[in-house]
């Protein structure tokens, strides 16, 4: 499964969420508005849109197989930690001070 044009814009830490990503899939799909969150270890979880119709939330997208997600989760994370490392970002800074 080939994942490319990987853009990831950093937002101000709020609630775990430290970025947005978008991808392309097999130069096929564009997915958007990918949460980036921080994990209390430091690690990253990727979470997917959602809508909120009456008082439910529908799914707008996610992976279904659990080594897709799992492929999609390692390239936008590691394409995250690279964006932050080559950069400054000193205003997304995860620290509290």
């Amino acid at each position: 499964m080939k994942i490319s044009e990987i853009n990831i814009t950093p937002i101000k830490p709020n609630n775990g969420l430290v970025a947005f990503a978008s991808c392309v899939i097999e130069d096929a799909i564009y997915l958007g508005s990918i949460g980036i969150m921080s994990r209390p270890d430091g690690s990253f979880r990727l979470t997917f849109p959602t809508k909120k119709v009456a008082n439910q939330n529908m799914n707008l997208y996610h992976p279904i197989s659990r080594n897709f997600g799992d492929l999609i989760e390692r390239e936008i994370i590691s394409r995250y930690e690279d964006v932050m490392k080559g950069n400054n970002h000193a205003r997304y800074s995860r620290s509290d001070s």
